[in-house]
């Protein structure tokens, strides 16, 4: 793959970042099939490389927005995550015990293992909003309620780009109001 791929993964979290309207200290998880992105079917043809620009790509959720990133394994790793050792703490994360390699835990995961300081791995995350490269199916690792995102980027490589940003649970009946009249500038409980 090509710094195209890094550019594209940066366009995608900038936009993943706009579409959310994130906020510095979020948490943000990452599903990845870099098989996906270099035109074959998941987990058929990983490869550190693509996993490597796609990384520096989404630096950029961490560096310019100040956001916890955490990387999602494949299904052999029970979809644990890669996840700084700050970060595990920081949200009260369960540390469980692996090390992804690309076949078991899957490229992006194995990569990412190897460059954040002090990785580790957490067993599962609530995160505030997340992107799927490849269909990885992070859903299970986003806080309830998620709410599918449409940006211009729809592709990293030869993959689909899915995104999730979420919101408070609205509850209540038919009786329920969910924003304020405007009284001293209040309009939502959001």
């Amino acid at each position: 793959m090509s710094s195209n791929t890094r550019e594209q993964a940066g366009a995608a979290a900038r936009a993943l970042v706009q579409a959310a309207d994130l906020k510095p200290g979020q948490l943000v998880v990452i599903g990845c099939s870099t098989s996906e992105v270099a035109g074959a079917r998941i987990g058929t043809s990983g490869t550190l490389d693509v996993a490597q620009e796609i990384f520096a790509g989404l630096d950029v959720l961490h560096t310019e927005f100040g956001l916890y990133t955490a990387f999602q394994c494949c299904e052999h790793l029970n979809r644990a995550l890669v996840v700084e050792r700050h970060t595990l703490e920081r949200f009260g994360l369960e540390e469980v015990a692996a090390v992804p390699v690309p076949t078991a835990g899957g490229s992006m995961a194995a990569y990412a293992y190897r460059r954040l300081s002090a990785a580790c791995l957490a067993e599962t995350i609530a995160a505030d909003a997340g992107i799927d490269i490849g269909e990885t199916l992070i859903g299970m690792h986003i806080r309830r309620v998620a709410v599918p995102l449409r940006t211009e980027v729809r592709t990293i490589g030869k993959a689909r780009v899915n995104m999730a940003a979420t919101r408070p649970k609205l509850i209540g009946g038919e009786r329920a109001v969910y924003r304020l009249p405007d009284i001293a500038g209040t309009d939502s409980c959001e």
